[in-house]
C-alpha cells in the first residue's frame, strides 16, 4: 500500500522559550480569574456584600445649657441593618463633634454666653452611610457672671425608685446658688450619665440592666461651671425580668472607718443551689482580697474587718462580688464610699 505523501513545512514555527511559555500561562490565568469575577458579579455576590443602606435618623435629641459656655446634647440611639458605628453632632449645620456609636450624649464647649445655639445629630455606619440630620433643637446659654466662684449648695433628699427593669426615676430637693442653678448632673458610680435643666428636680434614667445594682448621686451646676458637692448616694437594684437569672450581686454594702481599719457589712446574694461562702473584695476598682468562710455564713448581713494604712482622709470605693455555688463569679455590688479617719 502506498503511503500518503506529506508536504514538508516550509517555515516551521520556532519553539517558544521557557520565559514565553510562563508569560502565556500567567496571561491565561489572569483571563480566567477576570472571567470568574465577572460571573460572580453577575450572580449578585458583590452586590449583596455592598452596604448602601443608611442608619435611621437619631430621635429624642435634647440640648440643655449647663453654663454660660456649655450645652449638653443627648439623643436616643439610631438603628442600622448592620451596626451604627458613630454619631456626628452639628451646630448650625457645621460638624463640631465626632463620637463612637456607643455614645449618646456630649458637652459642646467654648460657646458664646447669652446666645441661642442650634444642634442636630446624624448617625453613620461602617460603610460610611450617613443618616439624615435629626430635627434641630436650640439651647440658649445664660449670660456669664464675672468672678463667680461660689459653689451651689448640694441637692438634698435624693430618692431613686425603679421604673421597670431598665430604668430609674430620680427626684431631689433643689440646690441654691448666689446667681442661679443652671443644670443638675446625674452621676452613676462617679460617672456623669445625664443632665437636666436647673429648673428640674426630677428625671428618668434609662438604659439600665435588669437585676443590677446601681448607685446614684446628683450635683448642681451654675453658669460659671461651679459644681456643688455630691448629694447623698442612693443605691438601687433594678428588678429582674421573668425568666432571667436571679440577681447575683451582694446588697446593702456599707463601710465604717476606724483608725487603720474598715469594717464592711453586706448581705450575700440568695441562691437556691447552696450557700455563698466566698467573696472577692475590690478597693478603688482593684482586687484587694478574697474573703472565705469555712461554713455557711447564713442569710446575712455578714461583716468583715479589713486593715488599711492609718492615714486619715483617704477615700476608698468598695465593691464586692460573690462566688456562686456553681463556681462562677456573680455581679459586683453597688459601690460604697468610705473615708479613713
Amino acid at each position: 500500500m502506498q503511503r500518503p505523501l506529506t508536504a514538508p513545512l516550509l517555515n516551521p514555527p520556532p519553539t517558544p522559550s521557557p520565559r514565553a511559555r510562563a508569560a502565556r500561562t500567567a496571561l491565561a490565568t489572569l483571563t480566567a480569574l477576570a472571567a470568574l469575577a465577572a460571573l460572580s458579579g453577575c450572580g449578585g455576590t458583590a452586590e449583596a456584600a455592598r452596604d448602601t443602606r443608611p442608619p435611621t435618623t437619631p430621635t429624642g435629641v435634647t440640648a440643655i445649657a449647663g453654663s454660660a459656655t456649655t450645652v449638653h446634647v443627648m439623643w436616643s440611639p439610631a438603628t442600622d441593618d448592620r451596626a451604627v458605628t458613630g454619631y456626628t453632632v452639628l451646630q448650625a449645620g457645621r460638624p463640631v463633634k465626632e463620637l463612637p456609636g456607643t455614645t449618646l450624649m456630649t458637652d459642646i464647649t467654648g460657646l458664646a454666653p447669652g446666645t441661642a445655639h442650634t444642634f442636630t445629630v446624624r448617625a453613620r455606619d461602617a460603610a460610611g452611610n450617613r443618616s439624615a440630620d435629626s430635627p434641630a433643637v436650640t439651647a440658649t446659654t445664660p449670660v456669664a457672671t464675672a468672678e463667680d466662684r461660689t459653689l451651689p449648695t448640694r441637692p438634698t433628699a435624693l430618692r431613686v425608685t425603679p421604673a421597670g427593669p431598665d430604668a430609674a426615676a430620680l427626684s431631689w430637693r433643689p440646690a441654691r446658688d448666689d446667681t442661679r442653678v443652671t443644670a443638675y448632673d446625674v452621676y452613676q458610680s462617679g460617672s456623669r450619665i445625664h443632665t437636666v435643666p436647673g429648673t428640674a428636680t426630677a428625671t428618668r434614667v434609662t438604659g439600665l440592666r435588669p437585676a443590677t445594682a446601681y448607685t446614684f448621686t446628683v450635683r448642681a451646676r451654675d453658669a460659671a461651671e461651679n459644681s456643688s458637692p455630691d448629694s447623698g448616694a442612693v443605691d438601687l437594684t433594678t428588678p429582674g425580668v421573668p425568666g432571667d437569672r436571679p440577681a447575683t450581686a451582694p446588697t446593702g454594702v456599707s463601710a465604717k472607718a476606724a483608725k487603720g481599719t474598715l469594717t464592711l457589712t453586706w448581705t450575700p446574694p440568695r441562691t437556691t443551689t447552696g450557700p455563698v461562702k466566698e467573696h472577692e473584695l475590690h478597693l478603688n476598682g482593684r482586687f484587694a482580697t478574697t474573703i472565705v468562710w469555712g461554713a455557711d455564713p447564713g442569710a446575712g448581713p455578714v461583716h468583715y474587718t479589713l486593715t488599711v494604712p492609718a492615714t486619715p482622709g483617704v477615700r476608698y470605693v468598695v465593691t464586692l462580688r460573690a462566688k456562686l455555688p456553681d463556681g462562677t463569679w456573680g455581679d459586683f455590688s453597688a459601690p460604697c464610699t468610705v473615708t479613713t479617719v
